[in-house]
Parts: structure tokens; C-alpha cells; sequence
């Protein structure tokens, strides 16, 4: 049951936390309006206050939360999810089915869909995003480190022997096929990413869409991440400045909601956005932090909690010398007060997290090694490394806040006094998030230390430790090819004991070498006006408008 509370005339709306089945995927904060009708011609307008700029509106390119939340609303992919139990759902496709001991995947495509710019959605559309994704040119690779097929499909065609992806094939019209070199037990998850909605080759071929040889708040973008085209419930309609404007797409096939006009607005400040709020300017914005927390109760603004499937850490790259040392890396461990961390900076229930994997995951490990808080012995610990006093520099973001990391400059002047506490010498970098902050962290480069944090995208222990261990990155400078090869056969494992026990093994070897210190698993919460009756929060951010309701 939702928990209601009253306090100073305030109604506070909470999310419980899902069973412990690992499904990521708790429903809507409320239910006390029916849906409109799926013929209604919507006209509502719906603003949202966001914590930063999206760096781009081609998701193929892009990862940042920001421009996956606006692109879920205009694109579509194959397999979407269910807002209750986390499976995948039909979306652009309405069955599939298995061949090949799991290397083949056969999808019915939804019928008289079209995009939005009056193309058809068919087999050839689905064939042609694939084969895009899977030939991505390297100047655009480095342009943009943060794709997510590597991450899924291990290699682009270049590097084809390393990759699980095969080919595509347009069997019919309404029939596609899709082919992997191996086994991966997750690919149907895999495919409700944001990354994999399917553009109109159309639009993509027109606007150049694999040449990003133009810039948005000093981002690297191509003309189509600056309008994309897909068959969603949204089509794009303008970005002004700090502002992302999206109209109903009239000739969606599914329902359109009560949402004629959504607009995103940027607030980069929590107070800002909380006033916004306030001041009847914005309808709903995320990220609440615990500064605001009490702020909005007694305004009598309705706060929605996510369950947490995220997971924040500091970050450590091994091509800085010193942190070659694991006495290093686990001084700078001891050195942590996660707990402190926690009760600061986070919203009450946030999880201590000593390995990557949330615990609702099948794979987490509860005997992972956790070295726990002792500044004598991380004192000790970088006595015998040697460590005399090496410059550590420490990268933050600045004017940004994230579901999983609400308040980062001051998590980081918190961490770094207790770093700096046992005899550390920190450096501190900041860096505007809008300026490339994600792009400097995890590209080579001379980052010691960064705060940074990863969103859950789908219930399966693979997105969480794959996408940041389960290869050399520059982030993290991180070289064990025997968890490398554990994790490239775990994801083709089936379901059950041996996959279970693998990714515990896995779980164990990584917080045994401290890559990085996972520190929290954070819960993130939204504000809504009384304006707003019902909105589909999903820990994996699956929220597309159409599903939110509003006082007539």
C-alpha cells in the first residue's frame, strides 16, 4: 500500500519499495483519475523542471539522464517495460520469439505505424538503426565515449569477431530478425534502453545524424541530435536556450494522454527548481534533495520516492601511478565514512553499498569484502605503499544534480576532508557538468578521483557491472582480464544457480581489487504540483508522459 502522511497540511505521497524480486519497476504515485480517453485530442500543458541541459537528443550517442528523459518521450524501441513487475512488454514489437539456443531473435512488428515524419515503421527501419549502431565510425566513437551498443553488443563492426551482434533481417515487412554470435541471457532488457529506440532512416540520413559536427551548450551534436524522429507519443518541436519544447504526435497509435505540450526547463540550482515549483512555473521536477525534502513537506507539495536502482561511487583511474598501489586504493576506501556520506547528503532509507550491484539483483553478494571505515589503519595502509604525498586530483561537477548524486559539491568536500584526513594529498578539479564533465571522467585523461554514479537500466546484473568493469575504460584505467572474461560469460548464462554464483564471484573480485568505492545505493524522489493526480515513476526512468494525469 502507498503511505499517505499528513504533516503541516502537507499530503507527502510515497512509492514503497518493490519486493525483493529484482524487478525494477514500482507503479505510478497515484491512482485517483481515470485515463483519457485514447481519441481525446490532448491539450494540457505539462512543465518539467530539470537539473541540467540535455547533452543531446539522439540516444544512440548520448547517456546523460536529461536527454534519455525527452528522448523516451518521442522514440520508441522494440520491447518496452512493464511498469509493474520490470519484464519487458511489447512496444514497437508485439511478440517474439527464440531460436538458435538463444543466438536468434524473431520479432512481429506493431502494423500502421509510421513516424513522425510520415515514413512507415517496418522490418527494413529496424534492420537500418542496427546496422547503423553497429557501424558507427570511430570519429564519432570518440567524439562520443558513452555509446551503449559496445556496452551491450561488446564491439562495433571493425572489431566484428568481438562483437555478439550478427546481422539484421527484414524477413517481411512486419517481421525482423535479429541474429548474435552468442548466447546474452539479458538481450531482450538490453533492448528497452533508450539507445536502441528506433530512429526514421529518413531523418537520420537527411540530418547526418553520424556526423556531429555541430555544438549545444559546447557539446559535440549532428544536426539530427538536435531534432530527432521516431514514432513516440511526442514529437520534437523546439530547443530554445535551456528550454526543450515536444507537441502530441497526433497520429500516435497508441494513447495520447491528457499532455498536448510538454516543455523541460532547466533549473540548475535545487533552490531555483524547488521555487519554480512554488511559484506555479513548473509542474514537477526531479532530484529532490535532502535540503528540499522538508521545504516541499511543509508547502504541501506531493514528493514521489523511487525505488533505488542506482548506485553512486568515487571513481579511481589506474593509469595515475600511485593508484597502481591497491594498498592505495584501499587506504582511500578505509578513509570513507559512508555513513556520514549517507545521512548528509541523501534521503533517509538510502543504502550503504559495498559492491555495484543493488541488492534486489539476482547476483549481489552478501559476503563481498567490504574494508569498512578505520582512518589508523588506511594511515597504516599508504605508509606501506610508499605514498608520500602524491598530488591526487580530485574531479567534481558543479550546477547539476542527479538522481543518484543530489548535492555533488558537497558529497565532495565531504569526502575529500575525510581523504585529506588520513594524509592524502587532494587536488579538487571542478568541472561544469554542462562544460563535459562526463566526457573528462571517463576518457583517458589525468582524473585521480571523480564522483560519478550509474542508473540502472534494466533488471539484470550484467547493466550494472558490464557497462563500468567488464573491459578496459578510461575511466577507471582498470585491467583484470580474468573478471573481463567472467563477465563476457556470465551475460550468456541462463537464468539460474551457476549464473547466480558467477556474478557473485564477480561482485567479490571487484570489491576485493577496489576499482572504486561504491558508497550508496541513493534514493531519488520527485516533487509534483496538487496540479498533478498520478505519474509513472520507475527507478530505471522509464516516464513517459502520456501516462501522467492531471486535474481536469
Amino acid at each position: 500500500m502507498r503511505r499517505i502522511a499528513a504533516g503541516f497540511g502537507a499530503v507527502l505521497l510515497m512509492i514503497p519499495l518493490a519486493a525483493c524480486t529484482g524487478v525494477p519497476g514500482p507503479g505510478p504515485g497515484s491512482a485517483t483519475a481515470s485515463a483519457s480517453p485514447t481519441d481525446a485530442v490532448p491539450s494540457a500543458v505539462f512543465t518539467f523542471g530539470t537539473g541540467s541541459r540535455p547533452l543531446g537528443l539522439d540516444p544512440a550517442v548520448v547517456s546523460d539522464i536529461e536527454s534519455y528523459r525527452i528522448t523516451r518521450q518521442v522514440l520508441e524501441g522494440l520491447v518496452g517495460v512493464d511498469q509493474t513487475t520490470g519484464e519487458p512488454t511489447p512496444l514497437l514489437a508485439t511478440e517474439w520469439n527464440t531460436s538458435d539456443e538463444g543466438r536468434a531473435y524473431t520479432f512481429r512488428l506493431r502494423e500502421k505505424v509510421s513516424f513522425q515524419d510520415g515514413t512507415a515503421f517496418d522490418a527494413a527501419a529496424v534492420c537500418s538503426n542496427f546496422d547503423r549502431w553497429f557501424n558507427f565510425p570511430d570519429a564519432l566513437r570518440k567524439q562520443a565515449p558513452g555509446t551503449s551498443f559496445k556496452g551491450v553488443f561488446k564491439a562495433h563492426s571493425d572489431q566484428a569477431s568481438l562483437s555478439i551482434y550478427k546481422g539484421c533481417t527484414a524477413l517481411a515487412p512486419d517481421n525482423v530478425r535479429i541474429e548474435l554470435t552468442q548466447p546474452f541471457t539479458g538481450f531482450l532488457q538490453a533492448l528497452t534502453l533508450p539507445a536502441f529506440a528506433i530512429s526514421s532512416p529518413q531523418a537520420l540520413a537527411s540530418q547526418n545524424a553520424d556526423e556531429l559536427n555541430q555544438s549545444r551548450d559546447g557539446q559535440p551534436v549532428s544536426a539530427y541530435g538536435l531534432h530527432p524522429v521516431g514514432t513516440g507519443p511526442y514529437s520534437f518541436s523546439s530547443w530554445d536556450a535551456g528550454t526543450v519544447t515536444l507537441n502530441s504526435n497526433q497520429h500516435y497509435w497508441g494513447d495520447k494522454g491528457q499532455i498536448g505540450t510538454i516543455n523541460f526547463v532547466t533549473y540548475d540550482h535545487t533552490q531555483t527548481r524547488m521555487q519554480a515549483l512554488f511559484d506555479g512555473k513548473i509542474d514537477a521536477y526531479d532530484a529532490v534533495t535532502v535540503g528540499n525534502f522538508d521545504q516541499l513537506v511543509k508547502r504541501g507539495e506531493q514528493i514521489i520516492q523511487r525505488d533505488p536502482f542506482s548506485v553512486m561511487y568515487l571513481g579511481m583511474n589506474q593509469e595515475v601511478p600511485i593508484l597502481q598501489n591497491l594498498k592505495v586504493r584501499q587506504a582511500i576506501e578505509m578513509a570513507m565514512d559512508k555513513d556520514t556520506l549517507i545521512r548528509r547528503f541523501f534521503i533517509d532509507n538510502t543504502a550503504q553499498a559495498t559492491q555495484f550491484v543493488p541488492p534486489k539483483l539476482s547476483g549481489f553478494n552478501n559476503n563481498a569484502s567490504s574494508l569498512g571505515h578505520n582512518p589508523a589503519k588506511a594511515k597504516e595502509l599508504l605508509a606501506e605503499a610508499g605514498y608520500q604525498g602524491e598530488e591526487l586530483k580530485f574531479y567534481y561537477p558543479l550546477n547539476v544534480t542527479r538522481p543518484y548524486l543530489p548535492t555533488p559539491e558537497k558529497v565532495y568536500a565531504e569526502i575529500s576532508r575525510q581523504l585529506t584526513a588520513v594524509g592524502l594529498n587532494i587536488k579538487p578539479v571542478p568541472v561544469e557538468w554542462s562544460e563535459g564533465y562526463l566526457q573528462q571522467v571517463t576518457t583517458p585523461g589525468d582524473h585521480a578521483l571523480h564522483l560519478l554514479g550509474w542508473n540502472g537500466s534494466y533488471s539484470d546484473p550484467d547493466n550494472f557491472v558490464g557497462p563500468l568493469f567488464g573491459e578496459n575504460s578510461g575511466e577507471f584505467g582498470y585491467q583484470d582480464p580474468q573478471v573481463f572474461s567472467k563477465i563476457a560469460r556470465a551475460r550468456g548464462l541462463p537464468e539460474g544457480k551457476e549464473r547466480t554464483e558467477q556474478y557473485q564471484t564477480i561482485n567479490a573480485q571487484i570489491a576485493a581489487t577496489v576499482p572504486a568505492v561504491p558508497i550508496a545505493f541513493p534514493i531519488s524522489a520527485l516533487a509534483l504540483s496538487d496540479r498533478v493526480l498520478k505519474y509513472p515513476a520507475s527507478p530505471v526512468l522509464n516516464e513517459v508522459f502520456t501516462k501522467v494525469e492531471l486535474k481536469p
